[in-house]
């Protein structure tokens, strides 16, 4: 009977140990999974800066364009000669 109790027992060490190397696999993948989401959040969260700080720079550009077109003194336009026609 000892030795069904000591094969059970060891039975038992070998299934929590198996179960504990999953355990830690699936910790283990968990973890690096949200790392990998972290590091994306991370990335479009910098692209989106990047993204809203060019749009504002275009705006200003576009904005200093205008103001520079609407200061810039216009070309007179010259008065047209009339020939006369020579009869």
């Amino acid at each position: 009977m000892n030795k069904a109790i000591s094969r059970m027992s060891a039975a038992r060490r070998s299934a929590e140990t198996i179960l504990s190397q999953s355990q830690k696999r699936q910790e283990s993948f968990k973890r690096e999974q949200q790392q990998a989401n972290d590091a994306m959040a991370q990335k479009t969260a910098r692209l989106r800066e990047l993204r809203l700080a060019k749009e504002a720079a275009d705006r200003e550009a576009e904005a200093a364009a205008a103001a520079a077109a609407a200061a810039a003194p216009k070309p007179k336009k010259r008065a047209a000669v009339r020939r006369s026609k020579q009869t």
